[in-house]
């Protein structure tokens, strides 16, 4: 059993928080160039140079990738030999979090009673937890910023078994044409496909993680995404929602099995900044 203090994991999600905010994946700053030199759109293309000028600063120091730093989505791959000490584990992460949040200049955006006061926490807590656990003794930490104007485009769908393949198609370029330039396009479509409701849209955020532009590794999701990644970019949505090619940066697809009576389908949309960042400790 391998023991590891609760207030290294703070420390680390503290920090993770910091990153997330200010530092551009190299994976999403090449799917910009990459847009960059396939969009026609003069306009379009005006918009990508200024998101790359916009990453640059923030790498500096200068400011936040975005003035919507968001929800703090924890996702934590907790070695089952692993034992968390002098402390809790979410207790820990809320701290880490908390201090993140303070020492960044990080906006707070959470509030409590949602529905009635919305009153601010004051320190963007508590963060939105997923804990799975898995072999090993390590923890992986990935922190995952995700602003309102994206995750408001979420969607979910309980379609019927024949819809098929083509329902999964048409119900996410739905979602994505209906979005329009609300999630901040240029943007990465996470889709999770099977299990049941609430597991369909949690499919759908974890593929939002994935490095973008990588094909999932079964051929026939694989060819899904291409498939639904191509009807989406035929929007002509295009970048910050004012015309072009490039709508969509990347699309990912997870799937698991679900009850033979149903066909759950999730949608999670990402903005232009797809922050995260990880740790193993």
């Amino acid at each position: 059993m391998r023991e590891i203090r609760a207030s290294d994991i703070a420390d680390a999600v503290a920090r993770l928080s910091v990153e997330a905010n200010y530092h551009l994946g190299e994976d999403v700053v090449r799917a910009l160039t990459r847009a960059l030199e396939q969009e026609e759109s003069p306009v379009g293309r005006e918009v990508l140079q200024l998101l790359l000028e916009n990453a640059r600063l923030a790498a500096e120091g200068v400011a936040p990738l975005c003035q919507d730093c968001g929800v703090a989505v924890v996702f934590v791959d907790l070695g089952q030999d692993v034992h968390i000490v002098g402390g809790d584990l979410h207790a820990a992460i809320e701290e880490g979090v908390r201090r993140g949040y303070k020492e960044g200049y990080l906006r707070k955006s959470m509030v409590r009673q949602p529905f009635s006061a919305r009153v601010n926490t004051g320190d963007n807590t508590p963060p939105v937890v997923y804990v799975d656990v898995v072999p090993g003794d390590r923890v992986r930490l990935t922190v995952a910023p995700k602003g309102a104007g994206s995750e408001n485009m979420s969607a979910l769908a309980m379609l019927k078994p024949a819809d098929g393949r083509a329902g999964v198609v048409d119900f996410v370029v739905r979602t994505v044409d209906r979005a329009g330039a609300n999630p901040c396009p240029p943007i990465v479509v996470g889709v999770g496909v099977g299990g049941t409701a609430e597991r369909a849209l949690l499919l759908a955020k974890r593929a939002l993680l994935r490095e973008l532009g990588t094909p999932h590794p079964d051929p026939e999701v694989a060819d899904l995404e291409w498939e639904i990644l191509a009807r989406v970019n035929d929007l002509g949505i295009g970048p910050q929602g004012l015309g072009g090619r490039i709508t969509a940066l990347a699309l990912h697809v997870e799937v698991m099995p679900c009850h033979m009576g149903s066909l759950p389908v999730g949608v999670n949309i990402q903005c232009h900044s797809a922050r995260h960042k990880e740790v193993i400790l």
